[in-house]
């Protein structure tokens, strides 16, 4: 069977799913800290203090706003296949919803050296669920989806635009949580290092995996 060209092949779509719930496991881990979400959580995770609504939901509402993003940004170079982000978002939620119910078999983080361990264990998921899932060219997150138009078109590395777009999300969660609840809400100590270091330990990660397997993975690919 074939996918926008390529093969699709079960490690193909392993590949995608197993990086979708890393991902989903990092951001768990990020809340479960209590130092703040992840950057990819910290807007639906300000919506659900906000406005009450279910992370999974908010989740859903926030990815379908990037989609448009990234439409406006690639205009006709922007592929059908692009507009089934807002249903990935969907299956992206759900992961959500799963992992952080997860948390709640997770002692809770009674040491600030605890919760910084968790927030670091955010990190590296959310790194290596980008470094599996990105690489596969089916359907992106919108937040990747935003990142690869974003580098594609100011012409820099996907590990570097996604520090920028990832503290491009921590300051607008970090005016919605001030603005409507007079505090810091979703963001935190967490929130911030997950914008500074998912991306660089990307870079890291596709560094080890070049070194080891000789195999360089396109993250810009779509």
């Amino acid at each position: 069977m074939q996918f926008d060209g390529e093969e699709l092949t079960f490690k193909r779509v392993f590949n995608y799913v197993f990086g979708l719930y890393l991902i989903t496991l990092g951001v768990a881990f990020s809340i479960k800290s209590g130092l703040g979400s992840a950057p990819v959580s910290s807007i639906p995770y300000a919506i659900d203090l906000i406005w009450l609504i279910n992370i999974g939901v908010a989740t859903f509402l926030f990815h379908a706003f990037l989609v448009l993003i990234e439409w406006i940004l690639l205009r006709s170079d922007f592929k059908r296949k692009h507009f089934f982000q807002v249903f990935v978002g969907v299956l992206f939620g759900v992961f959500t919803s799963f992992s952080v119910s997860l948390m709640n078999f997770v002692p809770p983080a009674d040491s600030f050296l605890i919760a910084l361990l968790m927030s670091v264990l955010s990190i590296f998921f959310i790194a290596l669920g980008l470094f599996f899932y990105v690489p596969t060219n089916l359907i992106p997150l919108s937040v990747e989806g935003v990142t690869q138009a974003i580098a594609i078109v100011t012409h820099n590395p996907f590990s570097k635009t996604k520090v920028y777009v990832d503290i491009t999300i921590v300051l607008t969660a970090l005016a919605l949580s001030y603005g409507f609840l007079g505090q810091l809400g979703s963001v935190g100590l967490g929130t911030v290092l997950g914008a500074l270091f998912i991306g660089t330990t990307v870079k890291y990660i596709h560094k080890l995996n070049l070194y080891l397997t000789g195999n360089h993975v396109d993250m810009k690919k779509m």
